[in-house]
């Protein structure tokens, strides 16, 4: 056995801590303590839609289904949509993404008023309310506006649907404007059609730096006719006109109702990234129901969701913070195709998703780490659907995407995102009839660069990186608009490296023994980037040279980052990365400052909220763990590698107790459902260390027992389950793990293990052990991979 350091031992601190993190009493002996009110018991009751509101995780609390279209909540004057900080509703718009960074969607905002209609600019008729009078569950958002109107929202797949209950009055209106989203207006249009139904068609982009446009088109059906209508342009309201067009301005239409008799209008929109025809067709599909029946089966559609996953024990709050980032890990990616199964594809042409349904909307750089896994894990058959849109879209556009929004490339962020997205799905086995299909696209990419009249960027400094081993970095103007390789070639090259060495399994798993050789060797090139005067990766110039500041905290060329964070993004050969560094002891002891271990292990979530970066944006300047941002977050399971398995349980768990149940209980933006799987998949003590292939680290679980419904076309046995029976506060450490009662003495297992698995079950106790500290027990290189 190695050499190891001898392990910490936990302190009353940090019992303190693991007690609020499971749910322990810490009552003191004696004391008169109420009985407490019965939990929920439906997974479905315990979800918090405005965990991440607040504090710039950028999440919605509005109504929507798993994966849908539709996406039905309340924007408050947030670029991104909704802030817990707020105190005016400006409507509800039915386009957004959960936790994104810059400002995308907010498509019609539709906002119910009483008395005359002047103004048409939503910040000035927007509404004040109180969060007191607000609520929302799984499909189902609620709140009392100043008003006097209660506006209700629910939803199916590919529509929205509303409910306002107005004071008795003859100037009941709803307000659809087309003419203003979060994102920046192109064109808009909007047409009363008849006395209960208005169309609009909305273009816009400006995702971040992109500037590619797209078109959403709704139809909106209300249950009863409008007494009154009339359309806006600009600044000027326009009785009894029925079409309204802007460009950059402000369009949009209102109609009146009478609610002197009957209070409640209820609203059905439909939408479609087709055409007009498209709506109504999804209107014709989805629509003519009560809302009550579509929030019921909203409601049912999450609880057969959530219940695929039951976790036992713990705290109330516990329980409500996983089931609610189990929750926001299947808000997307989302159903792009329309009822009848037509899409628009990345060549703007209308295509046909046959036999499967096509999906948009791919943040991913974010997702490839972590949702992409829990998915593959819990939806095998919509991710399945996933990758073959992903596949779709590098077909029809002609290239593999990078960050898709709706039909169009964004080009946000770096590296090579959308290699470890569908190698994962090939190793997960979800691929099968398309392996091959999938290969050459994926060396298409690697290989190459896409060509100059291609909205994609691709792998924009292959040409570089194949050459020099290595992505320069340079600051330079951008070839096309979004991020640019060039702008962060240290980090660039580190995601190249993990992208060939993916690929390299995939090639090796279907005879291209050639090309695993090649592509390998080229996951190799993180060492190129190793400065030996410093330590630490550094970016270099096209002459070779080391470039920018020397302090690792300091330096140029990392994407949201910083080399002390993304030194750890070696996952393929962590072997080689502890050598490079000059051993286990000594990568152990950079590991134990970057998570300032010492004051960690006496009070972890103090630290934890203290010693590392603490702010969602602050990705610049740091030499700490950043559990906000994406870079670093395979990091904790590094001591996986170093014969420490104790000390990934006792980062893992203190970043477990940032996420909480309350609307800054998010660590930093969720984009798309990142960081929300991080969580639930961390909680389980069941993590995708290797992205891009099929191994999963272990670590302890904070349940005692959580059992796992899957789908038997890839889990033969329906599921399986992870028990700790005494996990607690004391008992927090792995002393033997045992698959179906054999013993495990590894660190790390693979999805075919997972597949024939009945149960995973741990024996915890209160100090380290030597479980998992052998150099056979330790995570290997990529292609080195035991059971």
């Amino acid at each position: 056995m190695p050499r190891t350091r001898r392990p910490h031992r936990p302190r009353r601190a940090a019992a303190m801590a693991f007690a609020l993190l499971v749910g322990a009493s810490a009552a003191a002996p004696g004391a008169a303590v109420a009985a407490p009110a019965p939990p929920p018991s439906q997974p479905v009751d315990l979800v918090n839609p405005f965990i991440g509101t607040a504090n710039e995780g950028n999440t919605y609390p509005g109504a929507a289904v798993p994966f849908g279209m539709v996406q039905l909540s309340p924007d408050t004057g947030h670029n991104t949509g909704y802030d817990h900080a707020d105190d005016r509703i400006r409507g509800f718009s039915a386009v957004h993404l959960s936790g994104v960074g810059c400002r995308i969607g907010g498509d019609l905002p539709v906002l119910p008023t009483v008395g005359e209609v002047t103004e048409t600019d939503n910040a000035a008729y927007a509404v004040p309310f109180d969060h007191a009078d607000e609520s929302a569950s799984p499909g189902h958002y609620r709140v009392d506006l100043a008003n006097g109107v209660r506006a209700e929202l629910t939803a199916s797949t590919r529509t929205g649907v509303q409910r306002y209950t107005f004071p008795a009055t003859q100037q009941a209106n709803v307000l659809l404007n087309a003419g203003q989203a979060l994102h920046r207006n192109r064109a808009s249009e909007v047409e009363v059609l008849d006395d209960r139904t208005i169309r609009t068609s909305i273009t816009g982009s400006g995702f971040c730096q992109a500037t590619e446009p797209y078109t959403v088109h709704t139809l909106t059906r209300f249950d009863r006719p409008f007494t009154a209508f009339g359309t806006w342009r600009g600044a000027t309201v326009t009785e009894g006109t029925t079409r309204a067009t802007a460009t950059t301005g402000r369009s949009g239409a209102w109609v009146r109702f009478d609610t002197r008799g009957n209070r409640t209008v209820e609203a059905t929109t439909a939408l479609s990234y087709v055409d007009a025809p498209g709506a109504a067709g999804n209107l014709r599909a989805e629509g003519g129901r009560s809302f009550d029946r579509v929030h019921r089966e909203a409601r049912a559609a999450w609880h057969d969701r959530l219940a695929d996953v039951r976790a036992h024990g713990g705290s109330t709050e516990l329980r409500r913070t996983f089931y609610s980032s189990l929750y926001r890990s299947f808000l997307a990616p989302n159903v792009g195709s329309d009822a009848d199964g037509r899409y628009r594809g990345w060549d703007q042409r209308v295509h046909h998703a046959r036999g499967f349904t096509y999906y948009q909307n791919w943040s991913l750089w974010d997702t490839y780490r972590t949702q992409a896994q829990l998915l593959a894990l819990l939806a095998p058959g919509e991710s399945r659907d996933m990758a073959l849109s992903v596949l779709r879209i590098g077909e029809d556009g002609g290239w593999l995407p990078k960050w898709g929004y709706g039909p169009v490339e964004t080009n946000i962020m770096t590296g090579d995102p959308v290699t470890p997205f569908l190698t994962n799905a090939y190793q997960q086995g979800l691929l099968e009839g398309h392996e091959e299909e999938t290969y050459r696209a994926l060396t298409r990419n690697a290989d190459g660069v896409p060509p100059a009249d291609s909205p994609a960027v691709g792998r924009e400094g292959n040409a570089s990186y194949l050459e020099r081993g290595y992505v320069p970095y340079l600051k330079r103007p951008h070839a096309k608009p979004g991020d640019s390789d060039f702008d962060h070639g240290a980090s660039a090259t580190l995601e190249y490296a993990l992208a060939d060495a993916a690929l390299a399994e995939m090639a090796r798993d279907l005879g291209h023994h050639d090309d695993a050789r090649r592509y390998t060797a080229r996951s190799r090139a993180y060492r190129a980037l190793l400065d030996p005067a410093t330590g630490f990766f550094r970016a270099r110039d096209e002459t070779g040279a080391f470039t920018g500041p020397a302090d690792p905290a300091h330096g140029v060329g990392f994407h949201e980052g910083t080399s002390w964070q993304y030194q750890w993004l070696v996952p393929q050969d962590l072997p080689g990365l502890i050598d490079l560094l000059g051993g286990a002891e000594r990568t152990n002891a950079r590991l134990d400052a970057f998570f300032a271990y010492d004051r960690l292990v006496a009070d972890p979530a103090r630290t934890a909220r203290e010693a590392w970066v603490n702010k969602p944006y602050a990705y610049y300047g740091a030499a700490t763990y950043n559990p906000h941002n994406e870079p670093d977050l395979l990091a904790p399971y590094t001591y996986l590698a170093t014969g420490r398995p104790w000390q990934t349980t006792d980062v893992v768990h203190a970043a477990l107790s940032l996420y909480t149940d309350a609307p800054t209980g998010m660590t930093g933006n969720d984009d798309l459902g990142t960081m929300s799987a991080w969580h639930v998949l961390s909680a389980l003590g069941l993590y995708p260390v290797r992205p891009g292939t099929d191994v999963w680290g272990l670590s302890t679980p904070v349940f005692p027992r959580v059992d796992l419904s899957l789908d038997r076309r890839f889990f033969p046995r329906g599921g399986f389950r992870v028990l700790a029976p005494d996990v607690s506060p004391e008992r927090r450490y792995i002393r033997s793990a045992r698959l179906d009662g054999v013993d495990h003495p590894r660190t790390h297992l693979t999805t075919d293990t997972l597949r024939g698995l009945g149960t995973l079950s741990y024996t915890v106790g209160t100090t380290p052990s030597a479980w998992g500290t052998d150099r056979a027990a330790v995570l290997p290189a990529t292609g080195a991979t035991g059971p």
